[in-house]
């Protein structure tokens, strides 16, 4: 064969190549679209991990569920996250890194009103959509238009934590008449017992005593001493998981028996610090936001829960998952039924979607206001009673943890006074 020959006869095959390699890229799916990226910090390490690691077994799981429906806009998602170590000084690097080298198209935040609020001033530099999970009145100081909060805290935030304490305490018979507030220095703890002293005003309680203590706090024996002086009828305590523990063994060990006791207490939500405290907890009154009992399965809830179960076998997460799943699924819910009605990841256009709109999604329906809070508050408050051992069992019979307010979904009746709940 001539060197012409060959050369024709190369030519040839090099188009024929090409047209074969074109013809596969036309026929491959729309999946090898560039992903939307998501991006966020959570606490994966640290005393907000127990939370933060549910939080994005859940997140992961709407990701998965999304991209087995063909994603997003033709697009696959995939989420970007880094930990935070449970530290606020971590965030705003975070961000800066997920919005300027990684490009991500959107984010969120990760778990706790500590680690939101470092992040709002990047989000609000960036004019971007910032969706977060369970902050506590954060955007009262900022007033960001594109903000919003998936926690069931209604329009007035900081009150809501510890409203469901105080409705039930004031229709006691006879009523208590003063009350201890206690709680972390602290942006949650701060922000939930300004809340806690609107509801003591409202319910006609007299506080006998006021005071913050360090977050960095490992000894609670001397506080609840010096709260027990004072002979409070009730104590609200807001505080953060590890101090929420000092707190509980604390009030055992000194033998402090006011007549109700409980409030704004993060860590009681996660199976982790309820195995750990086990009997410890009866009679304790505290918020919740979600428990799988008859009267809060929405549509896709128990699925959810399932699913994760089964994830966190192998992730060694909460086993039981009663707490943050379904929110931290709920929050990517919402911003990806705004995408996909939309059809634009532009943060201006989301934001006016999300503002007129009622998602429906596994926490059931969400309306946000004009300050990006739920339009109507739904936080639950509930009493842990009649558990007998430190067994995980024991957290699986929500016999042992009892929906007291608000009424609609009600699923017992309050022990009172607390002495009676520990006694039983």
């Amino acid at each position: 064969m001539s060197l012409k020959s060959q050369l024709l006869r190369l030519t040839g095959l090099g188009w024929l190549a090409a047209a074969a390699a074109l013809t596969l890229m036309a026929a491959a799916p729309a999946q090898a679209a560039d992903p939307i990226k998501i991006g966020l910090g959570m606490a994966l390490s640290g005393p907000l991990a127990a939370n933060g690691k549910m939080s994005l077994v859940a997140m992961q799981i709407w990701e998965d569920d999304i991209n087995a429906k063909g994603g997003l806009l033709g697009r696959p998602v995939k989420l970007i996250y880094y930990d935070d170590q449970s530290s606020p000084a971590q965030v705003p690097s975070i961000y800066s890194k997920l919005l300027d080298v990684d490009k991500v198209d959107l984010i969120v935040s990760g778990y706790a009103s500590t680690q939101i609020a470092a992040a709002m001033p990047i989000a609000i530099e960036r004019k971007k959509l910032f969706v977060s999970l369970f902050g506590t009145g954060i955007n009262e100081t900022f007033n960001y238009p594109r903000y919003f909060s998936m926690i069931p805290n209604g329009p007035t935030p900081k009150p809501a934590f510890t409203r469901g304490f105080f409705k039930v305490a004031e229709v006691q018979k006879p009523k208590p008449q003063t009350i201890a507030l206690a709680y972390a220095d602290a942006e949650f703890g701060q922000n939930a017992c300004e809340g806690a002293r609107e509801n003591a005003k409202a319910s006609g309680f007299k506080v006998v005593y006021d005071k913050s203590y360090p977050a960095s706090t490992a000894d609670f024996t001397s506080i609840v001493r010096a709260i027990q002086a004072t002979n409070p009828d009730l104590l609200v305590v807001c505080s953060y998981p590890l101090d929420t523990v000092g707190m509980v063994k604390a009030v055992h060990e000194v033998g402090f028996k006011p007549k109700m006791w409980g409030g704004a207490m993060v860590g009681l939500q996660a199976t982790v610090f309820k195995t750990q405290l086990g009997p410890l907890l009866n009679g304790v009154v505290n918020f919740d936001t979600w428990l799988p009992a008859q009267s809060m399965a929405f549509p896709g809830s128990m699925e959810l829960l399932k699913k994760y179960q089964e994830r966190a076998k192998a992730e060694g997460t909460d086993p039981l998952g009663y707490y943050m799943p379904v929110w931290a699924y709920a929050d990517l819910q919402v911003l990806g039924d705004a995408i996909a009605a939309t059809k634009s990841l532009n943060d201006d256009v989301l934001a006016a979607y999300m503002h007129k709109t009622t998602f429906k999604t596994v926490v059931g329906d969400v309306k946000f206001n004009e300050q990006g809070e739920w339009a109507v508050e739904r936080t639950l408050a509930a009493q842990f009673q009649n558990i007998k051992s430190n067994s995980i069992d024991e957290f699986r019979d929500l016999k042992t943890e009892v929906i007291v307010y608000p009424p609609q979904f009600k699923s017992g009746e309050v022990i009172y006074p607390y002495q009676g709940a520990i006694t039983n």
